[in-house]
């Protein structure tokens, strides 16, 4: 193919993308690319067409199949062009709708042809013609066939593929197709490739792979199956390139230096044996664990995962107390006061000589400064918090270990601001959303991960039930006669009051309904509009057992330890995540009472969403619901901000689709590391120099 720059010599696929010229004055859309983001040639290479297909041969129009690509040419024996209902274009043009009928030039067949929303420039020339030849693609109307904005072809010669771009930052597809038609031919043989020492290029090149899916390639050799194995060598790339940024990351952590922190085995013994409990296997496991990090002389990076109430706090709790006897402090960072405040109760009451602050949003201006001087002068041993820790008035004499609990709840930034408040602090992560196996190697594979499955003895587990409108009247019994025997419940909303769009069942609507249908017992609400202080004398007497039922939205999702309260309804179930259902779930079933969660259902759902409540009534293990959750969610931007959600960076690889490949990548790095690991070294560094992906530690 043909390229419009004049010395190729020079140009390679590191070249800006604005080399494509050649010294020529810069083209106004390669100006565009560069701005959006595509600066080099090698960037253009990833930015993947919506669709390829060959190019069809001219065949009469007997031939035309519907949905399929098709090329014809005629005579046009009618012309129809009116305005397009008002519709205006950039520039406030008016815009027109186009109708031309062709008769074939190779049979006594017609075929119709319609335009939208043409520029008055394309209407002139429509009805300029008197012949044309046309290509696009087949549809159907009132059981005629048809082509809608077909592709006028000026010339017998055409491109012997139909390749369609996206739109990206308003750039139109059009554009990107300009930019590769200005690549020089012999570039598409020279692709770089970051390891070809992996055996995977014994399928495909990764040079191949994009010429094929670009349509540099030839079009006599092209089919859907070597199409799928350029996709699937493109994925594998992408899972390559994500491997190799988690494994810099890593090497990047452990060259920093940090605090050795250690106890001795009688220190770790004595501490065990202060607790009022015998900690679990996995605990005790996931104890010596951290012990081997802190000591080790570089940043720990451990994530600890557990279902709800497996005892990660008091794994936590045994940390802070690593630190604080060599001399460090702890920042123990939450993401809802309510979670703050009961971590903060569970360490004094372990420890009551502990020199511990709670530091929270709603903190008053006088406690505030008195906590942020004894930070800063090193008096504060333990600081629990929320937001408000990684705020620039928070200083601290010597941070040696940031706690992160929930760490989906607080993003990246946040995280990193925390950390940086002290030199070479140690994390740990907790999460109570266990990571699915495919998630940590695509996303934690730079942490150490730890799990702690053996739940605490003593336990009674929690029944689930979807409850319907046949049996909410017996639902309602069952409620009553758990309140009779002195025991409490949650019903969950996910609404806070009654909104104009949505028809959801809402705290402030519900609170007469409850309080007439349980006459005799208390009935209360909170929600997040309430003030601290009024929030706080709702849990406190929710606790005191002076309210039976307490009205709630998932404010209560982490931080509610009620043993006594044993039922959780949970009304239009829904509207909630997997994970949040398996979290409000898990405020029941504390103690050594059985737990009881009600999925109440307001009216029928469809199918998809009543499966997803199925996970829930089904199942109590968190690992087998964190599975089901991130098929539910999508897997989120690894490598920037976003940590959830359907937004992703790659274009074709996907680890829930895709986990053969990104198994094969993993193993494939293994076997390099160990065997020719000088491989890896020039590729470790070139990637440490890129601050975006050092900074997502």
């Amino acid at each position: 193919m043909k390229s419009s720059a004049s010395n190729t010599t020079e140009i390679n696929w590191d070249s800006p993308i604005t080399s494509l010229v050649n010294g020529k004055k810069p083209s106004p859309y390669l100006e565009k690319l560069k701005e959006a983001g595509v600066s080099s040639l090698s960037d253009l290479l990833w930015i993947l067409p919506l669709r390829i297909h060959k190019a069809p041969p001219l065949e009469p129009f007997r031939e035309a199949l519907l949905d399929q690509f098709f090329r014809g040419s005629g005579k046009i024996i009618h012309t129809e062009i009116r305005p397009a209902f008002g519709r205006r274009g950039k520039g406030n043009i008016l815009l027109y709708n186009g109708y031309v009928v062709v008769k074939d030039d190779l049979s006594h067949e017609s075929l119709s042809l319609r335009w939208f929303n043409l520029y008055p420039n394309q209407k002139k020339q429509i009805e300029s013609l008197d012949h044309i030849s046309f290509l696009g693609l087949v549809q159907e109307f009132k059981a005629q066939k048809q082509i809608i904005n077909p592709q006028i072809l000026t010339s017998i010669e055409i491109s012997p593929y139909i390749i369609d771009y996206p739109t990206l930052n308003k750039i139109p597809g059009s554009t990107f197709k300009k930019a590769f038609e200005l690549i020089p031919s012999i570039l598409w043989s020279k692709v770089p490739q970051l390891l070809p020492e992996l055996g995977y290029d014994d399928k495909l090149s990764l040079g191949e792979a994009f010429r094929i899916i670009h349509g540099r390639f030839p079009p006599e050799k092209f089919n859907e199956k070597l199409k799928a194995q350029a996709e699937e060598r493109l994925i594998y790339e992408e899972f390559l390139i994500d491997q190799l940024k988690i494994q810099t990351r890593r090497k990047y952590i452990k060259r920093k230096v940090a605090p050795a922190m250690s106890v001795s085995e009688t220190q770790a013994e004595n501490l065990k044996k202060s607790l009022p409990f015998n900690l679990t296997i996995d605990q005790e496991k996931v104890f010596k664990d951290i012990q081997r990090d802190l000591s080790a002389g570089h940043p720990m990076m451990r994530m600890v995962q557990g279902d709800v109430g497996c005892g990660k706090t008091i794994v936590a709790y045994l940390t802070c107390r690593v630190a604080t006897q060599s001399d460090y402090q702890v920042a123990f960072m939450c993401p809802t006061e309510a979670l703050a405040q009961q971590h903060y109760e569970t360490f004094k009451a372990l420890d009551p000589n502990l020199k511990i602050d709670l530091l929270l949003g709603s903190t008053k201006a006088k406690e505030k400064k008195n906590i942020l001087a004894q930070l800063k002068n090193g008096t504060t041993q333990i600081t629990i918090g929320t937001h408000s820790l990684f705020q620039d008035s928070v200083e601290f004499h010597k941070l040696g270990l940031a706690i992160i609990d929930e760490q989906h709840k607080f993003g990246v930034e946040q995280r990193l601001k925390l950390i940086a408040k002290g030199e070479g602090t140690h994390s740990l992560i907790m999460t109570a959303t266990p990571i699915p196996r495919t998630l940590s190697l695509a996303q934690y594979g730079d942490l150490d991960i730890s799990s702690i499955k053996t739940m605490p003895s003593g336990r009674k587990g929690i029944k689930t039930r979807i409850t319907e409108k046949t049996n909410f009247e017996k639902y309602l019994e069952f409620v009553r006669t758990r309140l009779l025997m002195r025991e409490q419940a949650y019903f969950v909303f996910p609404a806070i009051e009654e909104s104009e769009t949505t028809d959801l069942q809402n705290v402030k609507e519900s609170l007469k309904k409850y309080q007439a249908l349980f006459r005799g017992f208390k009935v209360e609400v909170l929600h997040g509009q309430m003030k601290s202080d009024e929030k706080e004398k709702v849990v406190q007497d929710f606790r005191d057992q002076k309210i039976h039922i307490l009205l709630s939205t998932s404010v209560i999702e982490v931080g509610i330890n009620i043993p006594n309260a044993t039922i959780m309804s949970i009304y239009n179930p829904e509207r909630f995540g997997l994970s949040s259902l398996h979290q409000l779930r898990g405020r029941v079933g504390r103690g050594e009472k059985p737990g009881f969660c009600f999925l109440v259902l307001d009216k029928e759902l469809p199918p998809e969403s009543y499966r997803r409540l199925e996970v829930i009534e089904k199942n109590l293990d968190g690992f087998i619901i964190a599975e089901e959750d991130l098929k539910f969610r999508g897997e989120g931007d690894l490598f920037g901000v976003d940590q959830s959600g359907s937004v992703t960076t790659k274009k074709l690889a996907n680890f829930l689709t895709h986990t053969a490949i990104l198994e094969q990548v993993v193993q494939d790095l293994e076997g390099l590391k160990t065997g020719h690991p000088e491989l890896l070294m020039p590729i470790f560094e070139k990637l440490a120099k890129d601050q975006k992906i050092l900074d997502t530690i």
